[in-house]
């Protein structure tokens, strides 16, 4: 393989106009304008992985409620064509300069940046959470929190001891109409629930293979791998189809599993609960680089209370799309979701992300005097920015959040193994299988590493 074009930091830095040398900005919020949040309510960020969905990230902090109180001062990625792509956009925006950085390491340097917005890919994620956190900033980090059961117990330290307020992207749990399915099941509407059924459709298959070879010369490869171990690179490897690979991504339940079975674990009341066993079967791919599990079935055992948590990963099996009236939210990714099994009935809800759509006797059940009520997140990023100003715990705080990735990391493990896996949620430790505990981590390459 021929070697990557090596690119002097300083220049590529120059050619989106913003050179490490350069003065930094005025710190968040010195000078409010008459009418604009002061000082003290202003968040200066920094976006990490200036790919789509980081942009996306970006574009839903403007669009919020915060909008107003938060600046985005510097963009990162390793790929120089879309940081130069996401400064350009970003600039038509903010008609001023953007600081521009290919390593992440020198944003987490500036003084001036009170917290992180990170939109890598899932192998980054913990270690980037952090070193993030360990340099004292406010962490936005994409879900799945992790992808081993040692880079969460280093995630939930890490915000802890460092006192920083962390939000990972299962923004399922800020849906209008995930308010109302978690107030409609805690009131009991259909009774003890015993079972939730977690539906969703296949992992695709890399039918087209194609042979290693060189990176493109945007891209610094070695940084894209990170953590990882060294492999040749394949464009079936990166942008976007990391997922369908075990080490990186994980498949469709570290993917969408990690939205739907947050909003399990959030309306269940089991953020603080662990599955005792663990039992996944399935199908693998038949050829290609992705190795992700094809169709997959998991059962997730609780106990004290007593339900079984289902993942089934299987093309068709999925219920219609509830018929919506005219004005109503439309139910556009109507393919996943899930169904919560009670004494008294059933309940059906689908997707789980940023589109969250409840069953309509949810949306239309009126609370008696004396029903509980539950939190109502004021949006995900708003329920970020409440977590950094006041040090309210967010909705979707580094513990739940790795709950929900152990769930994810513990059934591919499963899946791996081909046995049942024993949990202990005292100790966050698989027990009585000693092959099975030594994948609770792996090796990380230096210097990315924890």
């Amino acid at each position: 393989m021929t070697q990557q074009r090596k690119i002097n930091r300083r220049q590529f830095l120059a050619t989106v106009g913003a050179a490490m040398s350069a003065p930094y900005f005025i710190p968040s919020g010195v000078l409010a304008a008459e009418g604009k949040p002061g000082a003290n309510e202003r968040l200066t960020v920094a976006l990490i992985g200036s790919g789509g969905r980081g942009r996306s990230l970006i574009n839903e902090i403007r669009r919020s409620k915060i909008g107003e109180r938060v600046q985005c001062i510097a963009y990162c990625d390793v790929d120089e064509k879309r940081l130069a792509d996401a400064v350009k956009w970003e600039q038509r925006w903010a008609k001023r300069s953007i600081a521009a950085y290919r390593d992440y390491r020198y944003v987490l340097e500036r003084k001036d940046i009170d917290a992180v917005v990170i939109g890598t890919p899932d192998h980054w994620h913990a270690v980037q959470t952090v070193h993030s956190a360990e340099c004292g900033k406010h962490i936005y980090v994409e879900k799945p929190a992790c992808c081993t059961i040692q880079e969460g117990k280093a995630m939930v330290r890490a915000a802890k001891e460092n006192k920083v307020a962390v939000q990972v992207g299962s923004q399922g749990r800020s849906q209008p109409e995930a308010y109302l399915s978690h107030r409609y099941l805690v009131n009991g509407n259909i009774g003890h629930i015993d079972k939730v059924w977690c539906f969703h459709y296949n992992s695709p298959v890399d039918n087209n293979p194609v042979p290693d070879g060189d990176p493109p010369p945007e891209l610094d490869w070695d940084m894209w791998l990170g953590p990882l171990r060294w492999r040749s690179y394949n464009k079936k490897y990166h942008h976007g189809v990391f997922r369908w690979i075990m080490g990186s991504g994980g498949g469709q339940i570290r993917d969408r599993g990690a939205h739907v079975m947050s909003c399990a674990k959030w309306w269940m009341g089991a953020d603080d609960t662990g599955p005792v066993t663990i039992e996944a079967t399935g199908t693998s791919p038949p050829k290609g680089l992705w190795d992700s599990a094809v169709t997959m079935h998991v059962t997730y055992t609780f106990k004290n209370p007593d339900w079984v948590l289902i993942w089934d990963q299987h093309t068709g099996n999925a219920p219609p799309a509830e018929e919506r009236k005219k004005g109503e939210a439309r139910i556009v990714r109507p393919g996943y979701g899930a169904v919560y099994h009670g004494s008294k009935g059933t309940f059906t809800h689908w997707g789980g992300d940023g589109g969250t759509w409840a069953e309509r006797k949810a949306r239309e059940w009126v609370p008696p005097a004396g029903a509980k009520d539950v939190y109502k997140s004021p949006g995900h990023m708003e329920d970020w920015f409440k977590g950094i100003t006041t040090g309210a715990k967010t909705i979707m705080n580094t513990e739940a959040a790795v709950g929900v990735a152990n769930l994810c990391i513990l059934g591919n493990l499963s899946f791996i193994l081909g046995r049942k896996l024993h949990w202990d949620q005292a100790k966050q430790e698989i027990v009585g299988d000693e092959e099975a505990r030594r994948l609770m981590s792996r090796p990380q390459r230096h210097p990315y590493h924890l």
